[in-house]
C-alpha cells in the first residue's frame, strides 16, 4: 500500500477563523461512485458526502448539498449557487485560474483504459468525461477524443462501439469491470494524473477555504481520513501518513 507524506504540523481551529454564515452549500455532481452518487433514498451519498458532514461538523457548520451537472459545476460556483464543490475535483493550474483550492483530502489518483478487448487501439477513439484531466489526457495523447457529459455515458459508447477505449478514473472503473463478467477489461498501463482531490472554493472566500483547511488537516493528523479513504476505495488506496 503506497503512502503519502504529511508533515506533522497541526493547524488549529481557533475563534478567529470564525465564518459570518453557519450554513455551507456543498455542491456536488451526484453521478461519480463512490465518491458521491445518488442512493435509494433520493439522497447525496458517497465518500464526499460522508466526509463533507465531517468537515462541516468539526467546523461547526451546517451542510447542505446541491446537485450539478459536472459541465457546469465550476461556472455555478462562482455565480454563487453554491459555496463549495465537493465532486472529485482534482487540483490542476487551469482550474486554478479560476477558482481555489483547499488542500488535497484525496492523493493523486491514478486514471486507466478500458475497452472491450486485449488489442483495442489506444490512438483510436478513446471517450472520456468532458472537462477532466482524462479528456485533457487524451486530447493532447494523439487519440481522438470523443466526449460525454457523464462517466455513465463514456463507459455505455464503448459497449456500443462508439468509441475504442474508456480514459477514466481507475477507482470509478473497477468496480464496472468487475461486474463486466469478462466483457470489459482492463488495457495499457496507468496514468497518474493532477495534484490531488480537493474542494473548490471562490476566490473571494478565503475565510472558508482556510476553515475547510484546518478540518481537513486535523482528520489527516488524527488518521479519521485514511480510515475513510479505506472504507470507500480499499485496503489498497493510497494514505496519508
Amino acid at each position: 500500500m503506497k503512502q503519502i507524506l504529511l508533515g506533522t504540523a497541526v493547524l488549529a481551529f481557533s475563534a478567529g477563523m470564525a465564518l459570518a454564515q453557519d450554513v455551507v452549500r456543498m455542491g456536488t455532481e451526484g453521478a461519480y461512485p463512490p465518491y458521491n452518487f445518488i442512493n435509494d433514498d433520493g439522497e447525496v451519498d458517497g465518500f464526499e458526502r460522508d466526509l463533507g458532514d465531517e468537515l462541516c461538523a468539526r467546523a461547526e457548520l451546517t451542510c447542505e448539498w446541491v446537485t450539478n451537472e459536472w459541465d457546469s459545476i465550476i461556472p455555478n460556483l462562482v455565480s454563487g449557487n453554491y459555496d463549495t464543490i465537493i465532486a472529485g475535483m482534482s487540483i490542476n493550474d487551469e482550474r486554478e485560474e479560476v477558482i481555489d483550492f483547499t488542500q488535497d483530502y484525496i492523493p493523486p489518483a491514478t486514471s486507466s483504459y478500458v475497452a472491450l478487448s486485449e488489442d483495442a487501439p489506444l490512438d483510436g477513439v478513446v471517450a472520456a468525461q468532458t472537462s477532466t484531466l482524462q479528456s485533457g489526457y487524451i486530447s493532447e495523447s494523439g487519440a481522438t477524443l470523443l466526449e460525454f457529459a457523464t462517466a455513465d455515458e463514456i463507459v455505455a459508447a464503448l459497449r456500443n462501439g462508439e468509441a475504442d477505449a474508456v480514459f477514466f478514473d481507475t477507482d470509478y472503473l473497477t468496480p464496472i469491470v468487475e461486474e463486466s463478467a469478462g466483457e470489459l477489461i482492463f488495457v495499457g498501463e496507468p496514468v497518474v494524473l493532477g495534484r490531488g482531490t480537493g474542494m473548490g472554493i471562490r476566490e473571494s472566500d478565503t475565510e472558508l477555504k482556510d476553515t475547510f483547511d484546518a478540518a481537513i488537516t486535523s482528520m489527516k493528523e488524527d488518521g479519521s481520513l485514511n480510515e475513510l479513504l479505506i472504507e470507500w476505495f480499499g485496503e489498497d488506496t493510497d494514505l496519508y501518513e
